[in-house]
């Protein structure tokens, strides 16, 4: 049985146009009508669901000097109450959530023919001045996060590449993780290896747990961070093997400083808080 209402309702193609920054939207009264519910029914419903809509996506809450000036346009008349305080106009993501709430077949039918003759039709009605100041507001506002966006990267990049110039001071080809490490003030080497095996730089080849681990570099890793130093090993009166030895590479060693500064290395208990290091020699790479 349809639900009984004293509103008469409009056929979408018939509504009385609001348009709202830009888009199409309508009343509660327009919806209410059209669903075969009340005003109150879709206020209720709103209210009980809010985590349900999100403002600018679902719906738009206009008040103060904005509805002041909705209630002036002549082409709003009767749809904007004169005593009202603030209005909510509903996007076609909002009336969609309530005709899935109201879940009758009067509110689905109506709620198709919004979206076929009401909400598709873009051409009815020019912004207002007041919408178009109000865009020209928003622009502004997105070219000042942009430069603050741009401000912030250049910043990053200038101190990136001090960071770059401060490593080659120290950095030597052929460096071992520890080794580079213990050049870091309050760095714990002893566990540096663990831990960059738990962000799989690294595995362990030794799977006898009471021997010494035997480091490889890990395919995550391999000639982005780290490569490998071979050395044929012939003990006395067994086998030769080949020992392989985890080294960073210049990216490997500018993502370990990187971490370092961002206070993500493990670090001693007696560590003094200051973030430096000891220059040594630096070697570039291909020399």
């Amino acid at each position: 049985m349809a639900m009984k209402t004293e509103l008469a309702p409009v056929a979408a193609r018939d509504l009385q146009i609001v348009e709202y920054l830009g888009q199409r939207v309508v009343t509660t009264e327009q919806l209410a009508a059209g669903y075969g519910a009340t005003e109150k029914m879709i206020s209720n419903n709103f209210s009980r669901n809010e985590s349900r809509f999100v403002e600018g996506k679902h719906y738009f809450k206009v008040e103060g000097e904005e509805l002041r000036g909705l209630k002036n346009r002549p082409s709003l008349s009767g749809l904007v109450g004169k005593n009202a305080r603030s209005l909510i106009l509903w996007a076609e993501r909002g009336a969609a959530n309530h005709a899935k709430m109201l879940e009758t077949d009067q509110a689905w039918g109506y709620h198709e023919d919004l979206v076929e003759f009401y909400f598709t039709q873009r051409d009815a009605i020019a912004v207002p001045s007041t919408q178009v100041a109000l865009s020209r507001k928003q622009l502004a506002m997105m070219v000042i996060e942009a430069e603050e966006r741009a401000e912030a990267v250049a910043l990053e990049n200038k101190t990136l590449n001090a960071t770059v110039e401060s490593l080659e001071k120290h950095f030597t080809k052929g460096m071992t993780i520890p080794a580079f490490c213990k050049a870091l003030n309050g760095v714990n080497i002893n566990k540096m290896m663990w831990w960059v095996f738990e962000r799989d730089w690294v595995f362990n080849e030794q799977r006898d747990p009471e021997k010494d681990p035997r480091w490889r570099v890990a395919s995550y890793a391999r000639d982005k961070y780290l490569t490998e130093d071979q050395t044929q090993i012939t003990p006395h009166g067994k086998d030769a093997f080949t020992k392989f030895t985890p080294v960073l590479l210049e990216k490997g060693c500018h993502r370990l400083y990187q971490l370092y500064m961002k206070g993500e290395l493990p670090m001693k208990k007696t560590w003094n808080g200051e973030y430096s290091h000891d220059k040594a020699i630096y070697t570039p790479e291909g020399m």
